[in-house]
C-alpha cells in the first residue's frame, strides 16, 4: 500500500513517534484537536474495523490503557476521548484510532445535527428488525 500511514510506518514521512511495538506505532497527530492528540496506527494495512483481526483490536485497547495514565501524568489532561472512524469520516483509509487528551477548556465538541435524529424507539426497531 502507498497510503500516508504506510509511508509513515516505513519512515518515509517525518513524524513524532511516542510509542512503537511489533504491531502498532503511536504518533502525535499532525493536525491535533488538543495537546497530545495521538494516533494509534497498525503496522499492517487494514482499511477499517471489519478487516482487522480481533487480537489486534484487543492489543490496541491495551495500548490505550497504557497511554492514558502517561498522558494524565505528563500532559495533566482531565480525560481522554477515543475515536475510530470507518468509511464515512475516515480521511485515511488505514485503520487508526485517535487518542484525544481532554482539558477543561479545550472546546472540543462532538457536534451533530439534532434535526435528523429519529426517536429512539424507531431506531431500536430498525436495528432489531434488521
Amino acid at each position: 500500500m502507498n497510503c500516508v500511514f504506510c509511508q509513515i510506518i516505513k519512515n518515509k514521512i517525518p513524524n513524532y513517534k511516542i510509542f512503537e511495538d511489533n504491531q502498532i506505532i503511536v504518533i502525535l497527530d499532525a493536525n491535533p484537536c488538543t495537546n497530545g492528540h495521538s494516533l494509534i496506527i497498525t503496522k499492517q494495512h487494514y482499511e477499517n474495523i471489519i478487516d482487522i483481526p480481533q487480537e489486534l483490536l484487543n492489543h490496541i485497547n491495551e495500548i490505550c490503557k497504557l497511554l492514558y495514565p502517561l498522558f494524565k501524568k505528563t500532559l495533566a489532561c482531565e480525560g481522554l476521548t477515543i475515536i475510530q472512524n470507518n468509511n464515512y469520516g475516515q480521511d485515511v483509509k488505514h485503520y487508526h484510532m485517535h487518542l484525544i487528551p481532554r482539558y477543561k477548556n479545550d472546546l472540543f465538541k462532538n457536534s451533530f445535527n439534532q434535526n435528523i435524529i429519529l426517536q429512539i424507539e424507531e431506531i431500536y426497531h430498525q436495528i432489531k428488525e434488521g
